[in-house]
């Protein structure tokens, strides 16, 4: 076999992958938000993302007391008694517990897409909402943007760790795109039935709608 029909061969076989990667994009996504929201319910992220809550004009109201949260960070792998408590008394933890059920159940819906298409859809919508408020956290969040300390660069384009973090979000977005068109199409499918016709016993198909 010559390079040019080996090439083509491999090629083609390429151009069939997108099948599989719809469904790698939704056990990816899956993934995320399970995993991501079960260390929601771990005291070092809540802590971590207390900046993103206190700043954004949509969650700040979650905290008892959203602009005293800079004294009370701590460092990932830090140990502050004291900061903790305020933490707790901040509702922190609370809010993180919630957040964390929320994208768990959101990470289970998507993989609901084997089993049931309306539920694949919820969940595919839902994946696409919550990097739409992750994403706001740069424009919300000073934290986000490399702090003016010293250094020449700080501040647009300049992302910080958080910032980073958040940004990732962009391809979330898009693989929630490519899930609910997927979810819509497979809505969009009839389904048959099949059943015997009582007088013939021969089989027969009938449509029954959107599953």
């Amino acid at each position: 076999m010559s390079y040019q029909s080996s090439l083509q061969s491999a090629l083609q076989k390429a151009s069939k992958l997108d099948s599989l990667g719809v469904h790698l994009i939704r056990i990816a996504v899956a993934i995320i938000f399970i995993w991501i929201g079960a260390l929601k319910f771990a005291p070092y992220e809540a802590d971590s993302i207390t900046p993103f809550v206190a700043n954004s004009p949509v969650m700040s109201f979650f905290y008892e007391h959203p602009t005293e949260y800079k004294e009370h960070l701590t460092h990932e792998g830090q140990l502050d008694p004291a900061k903790r408590a305020w933490q707790t008394q901040n509702h922190t933890y609370a809010f993180s517990d919630g957040l964390g059920t929320v994208e768990i159940l959101i990470g289970l819906m998507v993989l609901t897409y084997a089993f049931s298409r309306r539920l694949g859809m919820v969940g595919a919508i839902l994946a696409f909402l919550t990097p739409l408020v992750t994403l706001s956290f740069l424009i919300t969040t000073p934290e986000a943007w490399v702090s003016n300390i010293g250094d020449a660069q700080y501040g647009f384009p300049y992302l910080s760790g958080g910032g980073r973090l958040v940004l990732k979000d962009v391809l979330m977005l898009a693989g929630a795109v490519v899930m609910i068109a997927d979810s819509a199409r497979k809505l969009l499918q009839p389904t048959t039935q099949i059943s015997r016709c009582p007088a013939t016993k021969e089989p027969t198909q009938q449509w029954i709608g959107l599953p």
